[in-house]
């Protein structure tokens, strides 16, 4: 966190431990939620540290010793960010993730909705894998085609890097993906029948929508950027819709979801 606010990102390791707090603390919130969630995504930049980084084995370490307080019935679902990998990944910085975080890219199903979780840094500079980037093109392919065969509730998609922050012909910026990537991967997901895109690395709150697909931007449980407070967001899929909320850890912590996201709950079971 100080590291932004400072410019210094060699140093200002010394509020680690806050940051360790606040993981511990979206835990004990996420744990608490009645009814319990399907499972807690964390979309990308897991850690600080980027590839090669003094601090990078120490902060895989902590992360991991706080997410094994999730609650056992609550999965998790990582999402590969550019710390995580690299602003320019290559084959040795994704398998290096693959080993402690698991496939960088992946589908699955609940309860009738289908989930896809990309490695979004191959469309931001895949110049050091192009093979990569290839085969998650063809895997993505097949994997809509799966999905329109079986006739889903909804598609919902995770990646770090957003689509768009608020329009969908915004200019090019650090934060979302380059104009052509983006209108070629909005017009797929368009006609594939895609909901929502839910994405971090913005550290703010952000959004907008393409032709009926909502693009979902969170901010983060660590290093906020913006005005917004260190939180997590709730998603409840119906049958009909998808209706999420941001909250502050400290409201989730000491209210859990109001009840209006409770009685849709309510009324699926």
């Amino acid at each position: 966190m100080k590291a932004w606010a400072v410019g210094d990102t060699n140093n200002g390791d010394d509020e680690w431990g806050e940051e360790i707090k606040l993981a511990e603390q979206a835990v004990q919130a996420i744990n608490k939620l009645n009814p319990k969630p399907k499972f807690f995504v964390l979309c990308g930049d897991l850690i600080h540290g980027m590839p090669g980084s003094q601090w990078r084995k120490d902060q895989e370490q902590d992360l991991k010793n706080v997410l094994k307080n999730t609650n056992q019935d609550i999965p998790l679902v990582f999402v590969s960010g550019n710390h995580d990998i690299g602003n320019t990944p290559t084959k040795e910085t994704i398998d290096n993730y693959c080993k402690n975080w698991g496939d960088d890219y992946f589908s699955f199903w609940v309860g009738g909705v289908f989930f896809l979780v990309l490695n979004s840094q191959l469309y931001f500079d895949s110049s050091r894998c192009p093979e990569l980037k290839q085969a998650q093109d063809v895997w993505l392919n097949e994997q809509l085609a799966v999905a329109q065969k079986h006739k889903c509730k909804h598609i919902i998609v995770f990646q770090h890097i957003p689509l768009f922050l608020k329009k969908p012909d915004e200019a090019h910026d650090y934060f979302n993906l380059e104009k052509s990537v983006r209108q070629e991967i909005m017009e797929k997901f368009h006609k594939a029948g895609i909901k929502a895109v839910f994405s971090g690395h913005y550290h703010r709150n952000a959004g907008g929508s393409y032709k009926g697909l909502e693009m979902v931007v969170s901010s983060a449980i660590g290093c906020q950027l913006g005005e917004d407070t260190h939180g997590l967001r709730v998603v409840v899929v119906t049958d009909e819709k998808i209706v999420h909320r941001y909250y502050s850890l400290n409201e989730l912590s000491s209210q859990g979801i109001e009840k209006e996201l409770l009685d849709m709950l309510a009324k699926q079971n």
